[in-house]
């Protein structure tokens, strides 16, 4: 099997994009070519150059732009795209050349707290407000619909009634640190395993 190149999406700080990098630079299996922002002042970015990946900045223009995205991904021959705090909507014409190739994170337990608006701090807050007794992480396929792929796989923590949105904030973290690696892994796995 080749090894399959990943191009991490992102919009923010990028601590899951510097943890799968570090993840996947030893690996055999795959290996990550590109950061894909669509800020420019993204730290995601400045994370990814001081791993050695290159960067790219794709403003919503550009995104949406398949002469601009399709060879771009193609000068790196990428195999497999994954969203770590990515904002923007996946334009349909990606979708349709990466078919479950491209898989997203959402800091929910999905269907619940997904959608428009539900991202960061506004996921956390809703679970709070709720008063869930547990939250978690969720890692999908991407669709044209925003957060309603396939789920691929979920991971749970309980709360307390005395947690802080932080406090719900930092939680699941911890499990996106500790599981997100490791399901992309086996996500590249059963996608390009030899027939």
């Amino acid at each position: 099997m080749k090894k399959v190149n990943i191009a991490i999406f992102v919009s923010g700080s990028g601590t899951n994009c510097e943890n799968l990098i570090k993840y996947f630079t030893p690996s055999s299996l795959a290996d990550c070519r590109l950061v894909v922002s669509n800020k420019p002042d993204a730290y995601g970015l400045t994370r990814a150059e001081r791993l050695g990946v290159k960067t790219a900045v794709a403003p919503k223009a550009q995104l949406n732009d398949a002469g601009f995205m399709l060879p771009l991904l193609r000068e790196y021959r990428i195999d497999f795209i994954v969203l770590a705090g990515f904002l923007p909507l996946v334009p349909d014409f990606l979708i349709d050349a990466y078919p479950r190739r491209i898989v997203n994170l959402h800091p929910a337990l999905l269907p619940k707290y997904g959608g428009k608006g539900m991202w960061g701090h506004h996921v956390h807050e809703a679970v709070k407000a709720a008063g869930e007794t547990e939250t978690g992480m969720t890692v999908h396929y991407v669709t044209p619909v925003c957060d309603s792929g396939e789920i691929i796989a979920q991971f749970r923590v309980s709360l307390s009634p005395d947690d802080t949105v932080d406090d719900i904030a930092r939680k699941e973290h911890e499990l996106e640190m500790e599981h997100f690696p490791q399901v992309v892994e086996e996500v590249i796995r059963r996608t390009f395993a030899p027939a």
